[in-house]
């Protein structure tokens, strides 16, 4: 069982920036993929980003060059600098974690990212 709470979103101006954290407990994440989806009202809940267990890192088309996804096993974190946000980033974000891609996982229960002027 991982219990994941994500926080740092917020209101921010076009081309601004965020970093979003999800703290886990209950077990480590060093032996999962830990993933940051979003979902804009309307929309399906999409990947944003992935970090796998060894570090190795994907992104979404629409966020790669703006946003890093990172890890400290250590600590049990996961965070997302978002940088070069735009209106279209606003959206919730939630943190997962699996143990293999097949599986459902763990939720967080999402931080609000809005990017307006």
């Amino acid at each position: 069982q991982v219990h994941l709470v994500e926080s740092g979103g917020g209101l921010v101006q076009p081309g601004g920036s965020l970093r979003l954290s999800c703290a886990a407990s209950g077990s480590t994440i060093r032996d999962y993929i830990m993933d940051w989806y979003r979902q804009a009202p309307g929309n399906q809940r999409g990947l944003v980003a992935r970090i796998t267990t060894g570090g190795m890192t994907n992104y979404a088309d629409s966020v790669k060059g703006r946003f890093t996804i990172s890890r400290d096993n250590a600590n049990n974190m996961l965070y997302l600098q978002m940088d070069s946000l735009k209106p279209e980033d606003t959206a919730v974000y939630l943190c997962n974690a699996r143990r293999s891609i097949g599986l459902a996982g763990y939720w967080g229960q999402g931080t609000q990212v809005t990017v307006s002027s």
